[in-house]
């Protein structure tokens, strides 16, 4: 079934807890989205490493807003390492993606007040199915023989996996499936490394 076509997109949706009817408070949600727009944009040639930095690829159109705004950031900085645009505009990132879903009607977005003071966003996902299907893509992603993983969902999977999202793949299936999480995530770019080092550092922090 159709699902988000960025990685940012898939990354929130899969980050969403439908038990609770909202996204897991104890994410590592804005460093993931930073690294899946990364991601993206490192796949389409749009952005490329140069000695461990982010550095401006392939000029050309790019039609989704989100990655746009990352390769502008990109564009209007000096270089500077994966790790860095890991840490930066990770708020920003989760209202554009956030706000994106809504727009392309793959979520409903009603703002509310928390004890009727605090602003914050109530997101549902309007076809839960969508969610399974991108589990199921990140499932066929450790079973599957590699050469038969499509990039997006190599990424995905590796992504999820360095952001710690336990929603979706806790410590003993992470450590089931070690050997293909290193080969999805070196089928997948500097940016999902860049993640891991973040989530650690924050760890440590």
């Amino acid at each position: 079934m159709a699902v988000p076509q960025s990685l940012p997109q898939r990354v929130f949706v899969l980050a969403y807890n439908p038990a609770k009817g909202r996204l897991g408070l104890d994410t590592h949600l804005g460093a993931m989205l930073r690294a899946a727009a990364l991601a993206d944009l490192h796949r389409g040639g749009l952005i490329a490493d140069e000695r461990g930095r982010v550095v401006v690829g392939a000029r050309r159109p790019c039609p989704d807003p989100v990655l746009v705004a990352v390769l502008e950031e990109i564009a209007g900085s000096k270089p500077r390492a994966w790790q860095s645009w890991v840490y930066h505009g990770q708020r920003a990132a989760r209202a554009a993606v956030r706000r994106q879903l809504g727009d392309d009607g793959w979520a409903r977005l009603e703002p509310r007040r928390i004890l009727g003071l605090f602003p914050t966003v109530r997101v549902t996902l309007r076809d839960p199915r969508v969610r399974k299907e991108l589990l199921g893509r990140v499932d066929a992603a450790l079973k599957k023989p590699i050469g038969r993983v499509d990039p997006a969902d190599a990424a995905l999977a590796a992504i999820v996996a360095a952001g710690d999202l336990t929603l979706v793949l806790d410590r003993g299936t992470r450590r089931v499936h070690k050997r293909r999480i290193q080969e999805l995530t070196a089928l997948s770019g500097p940016a999902v490394p860049a993640l891991r080092a973040a989530v650690e550092a924050a760890a440590v922090g």
